[in-house]
């Protein structure tokens, strides 16, 4: 595992468990919810799938389980790949508790076992802000490729590269040049909900950060048909880009 998965591995077990408890419930609360209403739980996302039933879906840096466990429900066959063993274990009550089963791998993304899951999966997705976690973006994007099944499809969900220059998501993040290369350290994505005390001693996360012609270029070339770009606003500012979603599909190299 490479140092800087290491960091972030270190910055996302750091007492990740507990505080899914207390933002999402406890798993039993959160899988009442989830089966009360899947599609609703998935939000916008649930629009870029063309139907759950039976569809391999490789959900990436899957987290808590938090959109795994809707696609479950909704009848997919999901395996979550995520680097830490906290999210494993509150996603995993959750599906239990909502009577699913969810595949979950604690890996490193770029160390994915590519002779077990290589051509595996129908639909590979991933959102809430997972490219700034990978240095290479053209690694990481060779790797979703090589998951997927000949016309397999991408749903990639991010944070708008806008947010390189202002804190538009007020994630407390710090701003930059946005044609920036740098890879810096910064606060994990819920640091913010701490006490200061706590905060200062949570481990730092190592970022990169991308532009919108670098994340476009990188699924053209590491063999993606483009399908779509869609922008989608902040979430307290309308008039601000916060997030988007690229819909592609794997092309014959």
């Amino acid at each position: 595992m490479r140092a800087y998965s290491i960091q972030n591995k270190r910055a996302w077990e750091y007492n990740a468990y507990e505080f899914w408890v207390k933002q999402a419930g406890a798993p039993s609360d959160r899988a009442e919810k989830d089966l009360e209403n899947p599609v609703g739980m998935l939000k916008r996302y649930a629009g870029y799938f063309d139907t759950y039933s039976g569809v391999k879906i490789a959900n990436i840096c899957g987290s808590c389980g938090k959109k795994a466990v809707p696609l479950a429900i909704l009848g997919a066959e999901v395996t979550v790949f995520d680097i830490s063993q906290d999210n494993r274990k509150y996603a995993l009550e959750v599906a239990a508790a909502a009577k699913v089963r969810l595949n979950y791998e604690v890996c490193d993304i770029l160390e994915i076992d590519l002779e077990r899951y290589g051509n595996y999966f129908d639909v590979v997705f991933m959102e809430g802000g997972v490219l700034h976690y990978f240095h290479d973006i053209d690694e990481f994007m060779g790797i979703m490729r090589s998951l997927l099944k000949d016309s397999g499809k991408m749903i990639c969900s991010d944070f708008h590269p806008f947010t390189k220059i202002s804190d538009i998501l007020k994630l407390e993040q710090p701003a930059m040049n946005y044609f920036s290369t740098e890879v810096f350290e910064g606060e994990m994505a819920h640091a913010r909900f701490y006490d200061d005390d706590i905060r200062r001693q949570m481990p730092k996360c190592s970022y990169r950060k991308y532009t919108v012609s670098e994340i476009i270029n990188s699924v053209i070339s590491s063999g993606f048909t483009l399908r779509s770009f869609d922008e989608h606003p902040a979430w307290e500012n309308e008039k601000l880009p916060g997030e988007f979603t690229i819909v592609a599909d794997k092309r014959r190299l």
